[in-house]
């Protein structure tokens, strides 16, 4: 084969690499979501329907709300799914994010141990069982790193009138699965949300102690990075993510979605 051959068959097959790679990246789009999303197992239950839909691939990185819409801020991924309604509205009025849409809730509960040292079990006021375990010094178990979960504890200890700085409250910056593990080995008490402990309760020496306050209510939302900030994000396939997560085959499948028996997210589009 002449120089000159050799020189365009090169070329030709740098144009198909890049070709192949760039639809590649258009086919893949970034979801940057919350730990309780991916650990309680909803999202290895929706996705693969969403790529069955419309061919769309999802890489899916797992944080704490706040970890995931920085993510946003930065451009480094498509879309966020979170749970912090004052944060995401602070995103989207900073310009990160646009078309915020509502998705489904859950709630949170305080956990603890059978034994129940600070007496909260069935109470029905969240902040008056925050004030007990605070007076009894017991273990809380936080997660500590400015995840949704994290931020509802904090609103939770301010409307107790409590600041958690009791020797045997610890926030170690780690997830709700660590979090709960390790308020089991202490035999402590932790905010959660429903799902993730509903995924994690058969492992657990501990009971939910308190519930049904509205102050433990979850919501969750959608919402796409701003393409105006970052152009060469996947609006497109970010779109198409949020419209199947909205319509009402993704919103049936959310309702069905249940571990041990029990409904984890209740649908809830806007």
């Amino acid at each position: 084969m002449s120089l000159m051959k050799k020189t365009n068959a090169f070329l030709l097959l740098s144009v198909l690499v890049s070709f192949s790679a760039t639809v590649s990246a258009a086919e893949i789009v970034r979801l940057a979501t919350t730990t309780s999303t991916y650990h309680s197992g909803l999202l290895d239950f929706l996705l693969p329907e969403f790529k069955k839909d419309t061919g769309y691939d999802v890489q899916v990185l797992a944080a704490g709300t706040g970890k995931a819409l920085k993510m946003g801020e930065s451009g480094d991924v498509d879309l966020v799914m979170t749970h912090a309604p004052k944060a995401e509205a602070s995103f989207v009025d900073h310009g990160f994010g646009v078309l915020p849409r509502g998705l489904m809730y859950n709630d949170f509960v305080l956990v603890g141990p059978k034994n129940d040292p600070a007496k909260i079990k069935a109470s029905k006021d969240v902040t008056a069982a925050l004030v007990k375990v605070a007076s009894a010094d017991a273990h809380f178990i936080s997660r500590g790193d400015d995840s949704g979960t994290h931020k509802k504890e904090l609103l939770l200890w301010k409307a107790a009138g409590v600041h958690p700085d009791f020797s045997a409250y610890k926030a170690v910056g780690q997830g709700m699965g660590p979090t709960l593990t390790m308020a089991n080995e202490l035999q402590g008490y932790a905010l959660t949300d429903r799902g993730t402990w509903l995924a994690y309760q058969s492992k657990m020496d501990l009971d939910v102690l308190v519930q049904g306050d509205a102050r433990l209510f979850n919501p969750y939302q959608v919402i796409l990075i701003n393409p105006s900030r970052y152009p060469d994000l996947n609006y497109q396939g970010a779109k198409v993510l949020s419209d199947w997560l909205v319509n009402p085959k993704a919103q049936a499948m959310i309702d069905t979605f249940k571990v041990n028996g029990q409904q984890l997210f209740v649908a809830d589009a806007s």
